[in-house]
């Protein structure tokens, strides 16, 4: 009797692909479906199946492994839901990386916090398996050992350690508590993993603006913890004018005229209330709809009342291409940071798709924040 395909695990692709390797390198054939193949690096949620009679096997394999186990068994609920006064930091060594720093050092300055840079590097048994090595760091030849991709981790974070020492003894960045940690593994997973454990205030991604390619693997890291993190991300391009929250002028919040909008501006009011700014609250429409225009008046009532100090603009953004409508927008409105709920219902299904996300967040010099929705 023929042996049947059962699933093993319900993975993003990437994930996916990597474990197919690991799996196969052990000799277990794994098939991978559903992927989207038009874009196969953007698509989540594909099955990886092998034969039952390798379950066994295979389990035991991925319990080896802290991120293919909890992948497959689901994740780890977090210790506290209470935030920490720390701002997370995930550098990769490069002159974005450094941008985010900027930022992050001034803002821990104002609100009296410590910086956590981390950095996540690969081990040799996932590189040398990956799909498309030419976007890491770190190349695995068969005959580098663990232990000299750990000597070049170190030497690159005491590069990076020192920098930050120069620019703080010039006075270019804040004098306030950081430290660096280093972990292993795949670096969304661990990023994700981390803000978990200790609950940042906010999560700090420097990314390189309209000068990235397409694949990039900041952008693909970045845009897997926007997807996924339950603590607010600031998505940096390198090329932004301002270094602190403190020259922001001009807020866009993008409303869908959710209930979760509400909750989440309120979260997002009283985390950055102690600067000072206007809100523009719009709406991304492609064609004229009354009755958007009567919920952006319920919605400018209850802002008005909820929140009379601050500034609030209202505007429908109408465009048959709603990322050229927003883009304009921010242009004519001089827009300092475009904030959005992480949820994907609507305006995510509709314009945040992972194709689009990466053309919007990484091929702009908007920041980008993005809250708990």
């Amino acid at each position: 009797m023929e042996d049947k395909l059962v699933t093993l695990a319900i993975l993003t692709y990437t994930k996916a692909q990597i474990l197919k390797n690991v799996l196969e390198n052990e000799g277990i054939e794994t098939y991978i479906h559903n992927v989207n193949q038009i874009q196969p690096v953007v698509s989540s949620g594909v099955r990886l199946r092998i034969k039952e009679s390798d379950l066994p096997r295979a389990l035991k394999i991925t319990e080896s492994s802290t991120w293919l186990s909890e992948s497959i068994v689901g994740e780890k609920t977090p210790k506290s839901d209470s935030k920490s006064n720390k701002i997370l930091i995930p550098v990769d060594f490069s002159s974005y990386s450094m941008k985010a720093c900027e930022f992050g050092f001034n803002l821990a300055k104002t609100e009296n916090s410590e910086v956590i840079l981390l950095h996540v590097y690969f081990t040799p048994i996932y590189a040398s398996s990956l799909p498309y090595g030419d976007v890491f760091n770190y190349q695995i030849g068969d005959e580098e050992s663990v232990k000299t991709i750990i000597q070049q981790v170190h030497s690159d974070l005491n590069i990076l350690s020192d920098k930050i020492k120069e620019k703080v003894a010039s006075g270019e960045f804040p004098d306030i508590k950081y430290s660096c940690i280093l972990r292993e593994g795949i670096p969304e997973e661990e990023i994700l993993r981390y803000a978990k454990e200790q609950r940042p205030k906010v999560i700090i991604m420097g990314t390189r603006g309209k000068s990235q390619k397409d694949i990039d693997l900041i952008g693909s890291v970045t845009a897997e913890i926007i997807d996924r993190s339950r603590t607010a991300v600031l998505a940096i391009p390198e090329n932004t004018p301002f270094k602190e929250f403190n020259e922001v002028k001009r807020i866009a919040f993008l409303t869908n005229f959710d209930q979760r909008d509400l909750i989440a501006f309120e979260a997002f009011f009283n985390t950055w209330k102690s600067f000072h700014f206007s809100v523009s609250l719009i709406h991304l429409a492609e064609s004229k709809d009354t009755w958007n225009e009567i919920k952006l008046a319920g919605i400018k009532d209850y802002f008005q009342k909820q929140y009379p100090g601050l500034e609030i603009h209202y505007d429908v953004v109408m465009n048959d291409n709603l990322l050229k409508g927003l883009d304009q927008y921010i242009k004519d409105n001089q827009i300092d940071i475009i904030t959005l709920t992480s949820y994907k219902r609507n305006i995510f299904a509709r314009l945040f798709n992972p194709s689009i996300a990466r053309k919007m967040i990484f091929h702009s010099d908007t920041p980008l924040l993005v809250i708990n929705g």
